[in-house]
């Protein structure tokens, strides 16, 4: 990071939703038009994602004091071709309040795969460093979600510049180095299903001679009849996710459920051995992650998923369900699968059904998908990435670590495994609240930022 205005100091959180984008020239602050209002209700398929978008919104509240500036990025549309001149605005957040000038340290927060609002440079570990360090804090959104969605809308040829490759490019502008995500090979089992084996019975199974499930264990929040397969399959695909999410983002402000709440309500009549009081509590769960959502039900059709996934609008909330999709179909995977002889789940084949998505969607066929995964792990280096100077964070409690780097390979390329944390926990607000490992872990980050920058300090003499 030598003879960089301002000390980047980038920190990368592992499958935290802080990825990689590009940064060129500055444009005034406005808002790009032609967006069109969202569906009230998501696929079921993608339930965690929407669980995943509130808990980022509610500890992203603005801090106290003056608020953060926004601002639009003209970015070329495709960095490796200097003679196509197309362009599109990519949106930023700054907060300059702590700023102590051109020697100051700079923390930016390189946008997931979401929208990105005033608190991502306000609120969060990040956010409360910076007056220690007279940090300047800067967010970027990733290229086409949230409000930086080139003009044209989200075909297929368009998507075409949503590859991780486009996206870090130019990052970081002023040309300090910043590292590219890790990828990681698709359908790893997510250990989130552990904390529930109850769950294991009946989950609308279809009867005797493939008569439709019986109605009583189709009350478990599903919007329509569950008589197709495929159906069936989706609505497992949101009951998973919301076990998964208990434990993904168990303790922060924004989950719905714990873990700890969850197992407490199925296995509130096991004592007994009461199979419909456990029927009854992940009822009352799926009840509870609805109201949060604001949604009566869960959306259990595949034909509404797939049409949905279809749509090439932008939409208004910027969840950016077909994007992530055609992200996980043409570089990374990521399908939460539960294949292992220990899961609790019914051994229903969610992997089939998640590479069917691609071909339904996008046309890609499952074999095209995994030769897209073997292509990325092999460009990035998988789980030895050799990068330098970042830090991998993530909790031990978190499904998603086993994805990531939790073993340092040298003082330029460390990681931290937080005990007891959650996905992306170091990354929140601070809380009275948080256990005393958390509290260490963020210590520990403090003190390799100090290395580093002290490093890079140096450097620059």
């Amino acid at each position: 990071m030598a003879g960089v205005p301002g000390l980047c100091a980038l920190l990368l959180a592992s499958l935290c939703g802080l990825q990689v984008q590009g940064a060129q020239a500055l444009r005034a602050a406005g808002s790009p038009a032609g967006l069109t209002p969202s569906a009230p209700a998501g696929p079921a398929a993608l339930l965690l994602r929407r669980l995943r978008e509130r808990v980022r919104r509610l500890q992203g509240g603005e801090g106290p004091g003056l608020g953060p500036r926004a601002g639009w990025l003209q970015q070329p549309l495709d960095p490796f071709n200097s003679s196509d001149g197309r362009t599109f605005l990519q949106r930023y957040w700054v907060n300059d309040r702590h700023w102590a000038g051109r020697d100051a340290p700079v923390f930016l927060h390189l946008g997931g795969e979401g929208s990105l609002g005033p608190g991502s440079v306000t609120a969060g570990h990040p956010a409360a460093l910076a007056p220690a360090w007279g940090a300047l804090v800067i967010s970027l959104e990733h290229r086409f979600y949230g409000l930086s969605v080139p003009a044209g809308g989200l075909g297929s040829t368009q998507l075409r510049y949503l590859s991780s490759r486009h996206r870090s490019a130019p990052s970081c502008a002023g040309g300090s180095a910043a590292a590219s995500p890790e990828v990681r090979e698709p359908a790893s089992p997510e250990g989130a299903a552990s904390g529930a084996a109850v769950l294991s019975s009946g989950l609308c199974a279809p009867g005797p001679a493939g008569a439709p499930p019986p109605p009583r264990i189709c009350h478990l929040g599903a919007c329509g009849s569950l008589s197709r397969a495929e159906d069936r399959a989706e609505l497992l695909e949101a009951l998973q996710a919301l076990v998964g999410s208990a434990v993904q983002y168990d303790g922060q402000t924004g989950a719905p459920l714990g873990v700890h709440q969850l197992c407490g309500l199925l296995l509130q009549g096991a004592r007994n051995g009461s199979h419909p009081e456990a029927y009854l509590g992940l009822r009352l769960a799926a009840q509870v992650v609805m109201h949060s959502l604001g949604q009566r039900c869960l959306s259990s059709s595949r034909a509404q998923t797939v049409t949905q996934l279809k749509a090439t609008e932008p939409q208004e909330s910027g969840v950016g369900d077909r994007q992530w999709l055609y992200q996980t179909c043409t570089e990374f995977g990521f399908y939460v699968t539960c294949e292992d002889p220990g899961c609790p789940f019914p051994q229903l084949p969610a992997l089939p059904s998640h590479l069917e998505l691609c071909e339904q969607v996008f046309g890609l066929s499952a074999s095209s998908v995994a030769r897209a995964v073997a292509q990325t792990n092999s460009y990035y280096g998988g789980q030895a990435p050799g990068a330098t100077r970042v830090l991998f964070v993530n909790g031990d409690t978190d499904p998603w670590q086993v994805l990531s780097v939790t073993q340092a390979s040298g003082p330029s390329e460390a990681a931290l495994l937080i005990p007891g944390a959650s996905h992306c926990a170091d990354m929140a607000p601070e809380r009275p609240s948080d256990p005393a490992s958390l509290r260490r872990g963020r210590q520990s980050i403090l003190r390799q930022l100090q290395t580093w920058l002290g490093q890079a300090k140096e450097e620059r003499q």
